[in-house]
């Protein structure tokens, strides 16, 4: 190998986070990305919101649906507080830097890292893997690119998403090794608040998603008061009262759900759910929820239905945002080619 480049970089503080446009957005979506999201623009730090649309093509998507669906989560976005001059927002499909890192990590990384991938075995799982698209197996890979791409210090994640995330550091580790540069950041996860993890209204044991079937499942971000109300007033739960301690919540996967959905919603603690309903029964709890959840979630349906009335101006976003991303990730893409070897002499 030839003497390394040398880049020793003071890594700016900076969060990174992303969302795919294959499907609509739901009270996990929000909870466990949204609110944190908007929360994260009051620390001080950088703040990158991605529409990962490159990940959403690893399987099949209509053109027309996809568009609709990243200007979707664009309006999700804006209705949930993340502001355009305090964040930047944008799709990642507009800056390429994207797809020309993930190249170069998927040198890099190991086929056998792609397989170990649990997400990758769930999506294939009673499938012939070798019909799935190269993309779904290199997922992974394109995400460490994403966070990479902007030596991204902190990425909010859910338990699911832990394990690209653990890809993602050794990608980098693996890379600054290899050329004998501490080029890229070990990104750290953000895991925390009470409903990192919103699971099904149907079953208390499976997330919620906006792939599951059922769709008194979940909440969707786009239903309306009434259909709101409904979905928790029906949310299957078990004939016992709450318990008075948090204790009492651990076998009982539907209660426990109900109450990290309400402390999320009102910014506090499951613990203090529990001092304030010990005792009561679900039908006392489940409207109050209902009623918590309407005032919540009515007022970014309202926005997010604004904004989708007006396309181009969620695409005139988009492609500001884009470009101040670009500003960011073209140097480091145009170092990392340099520390690889490759020549750019059109700067």
């Amino acid at each position: 190998m030839s003497a390394p480049v040398a880049a020793n970089p003071a890594f700016t503080p900076r969060i990174f986070s992303g969302i795919q446009p294959s499907g609509g957005m739901t009270l996990g979506n929000y909870l466990g990305a949204l609110k944190r999201f908007a929360e994260k623009q009051d620390e001080g730090i950088e703040t990158i919101y991605c529409v990962v649309d490159l990940h959403a093509i690893t399987v099949w998507q209509d053109p027309e649906k996809l568009r609709h669906q990243t200007r979707e989560i664009t309006a999700a976005y804006l209705a949930s507080g993340i502001d355009p001059a305090r964040s930047i927002i944008f799709n990642q499909s507009q800056v390429t830097g994207h797809a020309e890192l993930a190249w170069i990590l998927n040198c890099v990384a190991r086929i056998g890292w792609m397989y170990r991938m649990t997400q990758f075995k769930d999506k294939t799982a009673g499938k012939n893997a070798e019909n799935s698209s190269l993309g779904l197996l290199a997922y992974p890979s394109l995400m460490a690119a994403d966070i990479l791409l902007y030596h991204t210090t902190q990425v909010p994640v859910g338990e699911d998403q832990k394990q690209h995330l653990e890809l993602t550091r050794d990608i980098a580790a693996k890379f600054n090794h290899d050329y004998g540069v501490d080029f890229f950041p070990i990104t750290e996860p953000l895991i925390e608040g009470s409903a990192t993890r919103v699971m099904s209204l149907r079953d208390g044991t499976k997330k919620m998603s906006k792939s599951d079937p059922s769709d008194a499942s979940r909440i969707n971000l786009t239903d309306d008061a009434d259909t709101i109300a409904k979905k928790i007033r029906k949310a299957t739960t078990d004939p016992n009262p709450l318990p008075e301690t948090l204790e009492g919540l651990k076998d009982r996967p539907e209660a426990r759900n109900l109450v990290n959905i309400y402390a999320a919603l009102e910014g506090s603690t499951p613990e203090a759910v529990i001092r304030e309903f010990a005792g009561a029964q679900f039908g006392t709890f489940k409207p109050r929820l209902a009623d918590l959840a309407v005032a919540k979630l009515s007022p970014i349906t309202e926005a997010m239905n604004r904004y989708m009335q007006d396309p181009a101006e969620i695409d005139r976003i988009l492609g500001e945002g884009a470009a101040r991303a670009d500003a960011i990730a073209s140097p480091i893409l145009a170092k990392t080619k340099e520390i690889v070897g490759m020549i750019n002499s059109r700067r």
